[in-house]
């Protein structure tokens, strides 16, 4: 048994059970689920960097827009999609929790193990476990926020992000997010056989990592931008 075995075998508390197998295809289900859906949210949300129009189009489409006889979308498909979301984390975060270092001593054997070699795996796992951990606590307040308030627009996700602070929480859980999905994709990606190029999958990792974040950061700035102008109270916008 390598040393690499070793030291996720000490992290994981469920080594031995015969639903073990279920529970690894689960968290890599729920894993590709939650990686394809931030790259389509960032997507979404980057649409105001080409103006409010054209952000506001966007939210239109998604929300239904073509089912209402006015064209404007329905809030309540948010809300719903938000409480969808938050189950399939709650499912993702349990069955993870499983690998999860519970005890100092587990950690100090991973620190201890990856100081004494450079296993580019290794250390991708931990900071997924790091990034993991930061989420558990970000991502809950982001979609409960979604749940309880739906309406979004060019001005109204302005507001929460300049007026009501936002900001604070997305600047946090931009990086958080962006690198543990990226890593996740990577890892179902060896983990299940689909490639075995694993180098330049690693690539191809820290791009989508480096573009994502510029893209969320850029979009992020956009807001800020667009709620700094805004006066109180906050009307919806209107295209012209």
């Amino acid at each position: 048994m390598t040393s690499i075995t070793r030291v996720h075998n000490r992290v994981s508390t469920s080594q031995g059970h015969p639903w073990s197998a279920k529970a690894d295809r689960l968290q890599s289900a729920t894993g590709i689920m939650l990686g394809g859906f931030l790259l389509l949210h960032m997507h979404f949300e980057s649409s105001i960097l080409l103006g409010k129009e054209a952000f506001y189009h966007v939210v239109q489409l998604l929300e239904g827009g073509m089912f209402s006889s006015t064209g404007h979308g329905f809030p309540i498909v948010t809300k719903v999609f938000s409480v969808f979301m938050l189950l399939v984390v709650i499912v993702h975060a349990a069955v993870a929790l499983r690998r999860f270092p519970a005890q100092l001593g587990q950690w100090r054997a991973l620190r201890l193990h990856m100081g004494s070699i450079n296993h580019k795996d290794t250390h991708a796992w931990f900071w997924q476990l790091i990034t993991g951990f930061i989420l558990f606590f970000l991502v809950p307040v982001h979609l409960f926020t979604m749940i309880l308030n739906p309406e979004i627009g060019p001005h109204l996700s302005a507001e929460r992000v300049y007026h009501d602070n936002a900001w604070l929480l997305y600047v946090l859980l931009l990086p958080a997010v962006v690198v543990h999905a990226m890593i996740g994709l990577y890892r179902v990606a060896v983990k299940w056989g689909i490639t075995t190029k694993r180098s330049g999958l690693r690539k191809v990792a820290k791009v989508l990592i480096i573009y994502l974040l510029c893209l969320g950061t850029a979009s992020l700035m956009s807001y800020l931008f667009i709620g700094s102008e805004l006066g109180i109270p906050v009307q919806p916008f209107v295209p012209e």
